[in-house]
């Protein structure tokens, strides 16, 4: 499918709004690096990563003012690329629905969502069928690489490993210039990248906070697949003097034998993890307390405690068991969150409740009163 001519000037020149310093500026980017692909250093205006797609369409032999032809792929590859990426579909869906639905219903923007290789998967969000740019991505099994469609969000993310904001005229091609999106690369618990998360809009004002939830969303659809891992024991992670039960926290799933058979990016930088041919190490490698510590804290519902790691650091971790809700569900309640930090203080301070409460800045009252005891 191809996009009919737009007329003699691309879109991103259209707009008397888009003709400030932004556009001014990326119009000069196009028109320095364009005709001059050999040009070295960074260009002014775009950023390093656009310049660096653009390169990489003209050494494909692609040239700003083809026409772009928006193909689907094979029935057949279509059906492999749905069944291998079942489980980003269900992790992401309600989470895509959810957040976005809410965040964005004011925008006209729509979220896609792609394989490793650009193959949209799933579609969501108020899309005009209507409008022929719309139709022309908003489909699954649609091939929106950077070889099929030159630089967008969806092969600058994939490339990246990144998020990335991309506005009009800061895609290589005339025809996609009418789009201005977002787009953040999910990995899976194994820390392998399956895909991507792209917010798009048409003729759409630029809207930059996009990159920020996309960012935010394309986190909380990584924890949700750390979460559906099957797993004995599950590992939330903070650093002292943080409250757990939060997105930003690192996410473990430990097997029966306390070896680690999933993590969420933010563990594997807290923890700094490394996998191999094997898999993740063994939780042993990692923390410096043996595992049992760990399943017997689920065990005895202790709530967080510090755990020393072999690099020297220590983490606040909070372990529960592979049924409990706080691994599986989103982020725990206040109120459990808050009672956790009280217990693990009264632990820290030698069950002195009156030091306790003076590190906390709060009365022994009221220690008492959210422990629940008298």
């Amino acid at each position: 499918m191809s996009i009919p001519p737009t007329g003699h000037q691309p879109p991103w020149s259209h707009s008397p709004a888009e003709r400030p310093a932004r556009a001014l500026a990326i119009e000069d980017a196009r028109r320095r690096l364009l005709d001059d692909p050999d040009l070295q250093g960074d260009v002014w205006g775009i950023e390093p990563w656009i310049a660096s797609s653009w390169r990489r369409c003209l050494a494909r032999g692609q040239r700003p003012r083809e026409r772009v032809v928006f193909d689907s792929v094979s029935t057949a590859a279509v059906r492999r690329a749905l069944d291998a990426s079942h489980a980003l579909r269900r992790a992401a869906s309600p989470i895509i629905d959810h957040t976005l639905g809410r965040a964005m219903s004011d925008t006209g923007y729509f979220a896609l969502l792609t394989d490793a290789q650009g193959i949209v998967i799933d579609v969501h969000g108020p899309v005009d069928a209507g409008n022929r740019h719309v139709h022309a991505i908003a489909r699954v099994g649609v091939d929106l690489s950077e070889a099929a469609i030159g630089t967008s969000a969806i092969g600058a993310a994939l490339a990246e490993r990144t998020p990335v904001w991309l506005h009009r005229g800061e895609h290589f091609f005339d025809d996609t210039a009418v789009y201005s999106c977002a787009g953040a690369p999910l990995f899976d618990p194994d820390g392998a990248c399956i895909g991507m998360l792209d917010l798009t809009g048409v003729m759409a004002p630029e809207r930059r906070a996009l990159k920020h939830l996309a960012s935010v969303t394309a986190r909380r659809i990584e924890n949700a697949l750390v979460r559906l891992r099957p797993h004995a024991l599950g590992v939330r992670l903070t650093w002292p003097g943080h409250l757990p039960g939060d997105d930003d926290d690192g996410l473990l799933a430990l097997d029966t034998d306390g070896r680690i058979v999933g993590a969420n990016r933010t563990a594997i930088d807290m923890l700094d993890l490394r996998s191999c041919a094997s898999g993740w190490p063994h939780a042993d490698e990692v923390f410096a307390v043996p595992c049992g510590d760990l399943f017997g804290a689920a065990r005895r519902g202790r709530g967080p405690i510090e755990v020393p790691t072999w690099s020297g650091l220590r983490v606040l971790a909070l372990a529960q068991s592979g049924r409990d809700d706080a691994i599986h569900g989103a982020a725990l309640p206040l109120k459990s969150r808050e009672a956790a930090l009280i217990r693990h203080a009264v632990a820290q301070a030698g069950g002195n409740v009156a030091e306790a409460a003076r590190r906390l800045g709060i009365s022994r009252a009221t220690v008492y009163r959210k422990l629940g005891q008298r």
